[in-house]
C-alpha cells in the first residue's frame, strides 16, 4: 500500500493506494465520481482531462491522464467541478465560453475551461500557446479563442485563492521503508541514489509523459518505482560563472522560460515541444535519460556543448552529452545510475534551433537540427552542429563541421559543405518523413541558418508568400 494525501477542490484527500501506477484520472472518475474531466486519448495529447495542480511552483494544467497518484503527494487539485463558488457562482472564463458560444458538443469542454482558468489564474494571455494542447472536433477555435480573451479582465475568484493555505497545512510525507521497497519517493538525489543502487531495475519516474503511456498504452507492469518529484534539489536551475547548471528534475516550461533570454532560439523550438501541459510535466532529465533519436532536447544541447552529470551512489561523473547516446535505445549508463543534471553555456549567441514537424504545435519532429557556428573576420573557426530525427540517435554532424571550419563563411562553402551530410548520416523513412526529405531538409537548414544569421526573417510565423 502508498499512501498519499493531496486535496482535491478544496478538501483534504488521504488514500491508500494499491496500484502506483493508478492515474488520477481514473480515480477522479472511478473513485471520487468527478467525471467531468474527460478521458479521451489517455496519452497527454487531446487535453480533454486537463485539472489544474497547485503546489510551490504555482498553478499549473497537467493531464490527469499520465498523472499518476503519488505525484500528487502534498499538492492541491481542481477539477472542472471544483471551479465553480461555494454558492454556485460560475468562474469567469465558464461565463465567456457560454456567452461567446464556445461548446457544442462539450466533450473538450472542460478540459478547455481548466487550461483556460489555469492561464487565467497566473495572468497568461497568450491563449494560442496555452491552448495548444486541448484539441476540439466540432466548435472550432475562435470563439473559445475569443472566450479566453473576454474573461482576461475578470477577477480571479477568491476561492481560488485558497490552495496555497491548503498547500501550507500538506506536508511532504515520504516513507522510509526498507531499501528494496517497491515504492521509493526520495526527496532528495542522496535519498535516491541510496535507495537506486539497491535497485537498479527499477522505473524512474519524473513527469511521466513518457513512462504514462508505457502503463496506459501498453499496459506493463512497471515492477518497483521511483517518483522523483519529491527530490526538489534535482529541480534547481543554478549559475556558477559562465555555466549554467540545470537539475534534472527541471520541467521543460521552467526551462523554456530560463532560457528565453539566454538562448531565445532554444527556447522558442522548447514552445513547440509537446503542449503546455506536457511542457509542465516533463523534465529534461527525463528527455535525455529516454535515449529517443526524435527527443528534441538533446540536439540543442549537444549544439551548446553541454556537459552531462551522471550520479552513481556517491560516485559522481560527468561527460559530454553527444558521448551518452551509444546506439538506438542504449546509453552510456551504469546499472544504479541516474541522470543529475546538466550544464551548458550562458552564452552562445549563434545558436539556432529548427524543429521541422507536420503540424506547428504539439507534434513529433520529423527532424530538428541545431546550430553553432563561431565566425570570425568573415571565416569559421567553430562548428557544433547536431540533428534529431536523422540516425538512431541524437548526433553531430562531424565531417559537416570539417567542412566548414577554416574555410569563409558563405552561401558558396555551405553549398559545398551540404554533401558531407550524406557521410554523417543515413536517415531512415517512416511515417514521419522520407528519408530523402530528411537528408534535403538537413542540408536546407544549413542555408536557413546562414540567412539567419545575416538577420533575414527564416521562421514560418513571419516568412510568407
Amino acid at each position: 500500500m502508498t499512501q498519499v494525501t493531496f486535496s482535491l477542490n478544496g478538501a483534504p484527500v488521504s488514500l491508500s493506494i494499491q496500484s502506483p501506477t493508478q492515474t488520477l484520472l481514473d480515480y477522479l472518475r472511478e473513485t471520487a465520481g468527478l467525471k467531468g474531466t474527460k478521458e479521451g486519448c489517455n496519452e497527454g495529447d487531446c487535453g480533454a482531462c486537463t485539472v489544474m495542480v497547485t503546489d510551490e511552483h504555482g498553478a499549473r494544467a497537467l493531464n490527469a491522464c499520465i498523472l499518476f497518484l503519488p505525484q500528487l503527494q502534498g499538492k492541491a487539485i481542481r477539477t472542472v467541478e471544483g471551479l465553480t463558488g461555494p454558492d454556485g457562482q460560475a468562474h469567469p472564463v465558464q461565463t465567456a465560453m457560454v456567452a461567446h458560444h464556445g461548446s457544442q458538443c462539450g466533450f473538450c469542454t472542460p478540459g478547455f475551461v481548466m487550461s483556460m482558468a489555469t492561464a487565467h489564474l497566473n495572468g497568461d494571455r497568450d491563449h494560442d500557446t496555452t491552448l495548444a494542447g486541448n484539441l476540439c472536433r466540432c466548435t472550432g477555435y475562435a470563439p473559445i479563442i475569443r472566450a479566453a480573451q473576454a474573461a482576461e479582465a475578470e477577477p480571479v475568484p477568491d476561492w481560488l485563492k485558497d490552495a496555497s493555505i491548503i498547500r501550507a497545512q500538506i506536508s511532504l510525507g515520504v516513507p522510509k521503508g526498507a531499501s528494496r521497497a517497491t515504492v521509493f519517493q526520495p526527496i532528495s538525489s542522496d535519498d535516491l541514489a541510496e535507495w537506486y543502487v539497491v535497485n537498479p531495475q527499477a522505473t524512474l519516474i519524473a513527469g511521466a509523459t513518457d513512462v504514462g503511456l508505457w502503463v496506459t498504452k501498453q499496459m506493463r507492469d512497471l515492477g518497483p518505482v521511483a517518483f522523483l518529484n519529491g527530490a526538489t534539489d534535482l529541480q534547481q536551475i543554478e549559475f556558477q560563472g559562465s555555466l549554467v547548471h540545470i537539475g534534472a528534475g527541471v520541467t521543460v516550461e521552467a526551462l523554456r522560460k530560463a532560457l528565453l533570454p539566454l538562448h531565445p532560439s532554444f527556447a522558442a523550438m522548447l514552445q513547440r515541444y509537446g503542449s503546455t501541459q506536457v511542457r509542465n510535466a516533463a523534465t529534461i532529465g527525463g528527455n535525455i535519460a529516454n535515449g529517443s533519436p526524435i527527443g528534441d532536447g538533446p540536439p540543442a544541447l549537444i549544439a551548446l556543448g553541454a556537459t552531462l552529470h551522471l550520479r552513481r551512489g556517491d560516485e559522481m561523473r560527468s561527460i559530454p552529452l553527444e558521448s551518452f547516446f551509444l546506439d538506438y535505445r542504449k546509453q552510456d549508463r551504469r546499472a544504479g545510475e541516474f541522470v543529475a543534471g546538466i550544464s551548458i553555456p550562458a552564452k552562445a549567441p549563434a545558436l539556432r534551433c529548427y524543429k521541422i514537424s507536420k503540424r506547428f504545435d504539439q507534434d513529433i519532429s520529423a527532424l530538428c537540427g541545431c546550430f553553432n557556428v563561431t565566425i570570425e573576420a568573415k571565416n569559421v573557426t567553430a562548428a557544433r552542429i547536431a540533428f534529431g530525427g536523422m540516425a538512431g540517435i541524437p548526433k553531430r554532424a562531424a565531417h559537416v563541421e570539417a567542412a566548414l571550419v577554416g574555410r569563409p563563411w558563405s552561401l558558396q562553402t555551405l553549398k559545398a559543405a551540404s554533401a558531407a551530410f550524406a557521410q554523417d548520416f543515413q536517415p531512415l523513412s517512416d511515417m514521419r518523413a522520407s528519408a530523402d526529405y530528411r537528408l534535403l531538409s538537413a542540408q536546407n537548414l544549413l542555408t536557413r541558418y546562414f540567412h539567419d544569421l545575416s538577420g533575414q526573417p527564416v521562421s514560418v510565423q513571419q516568412v510568407h508568400a
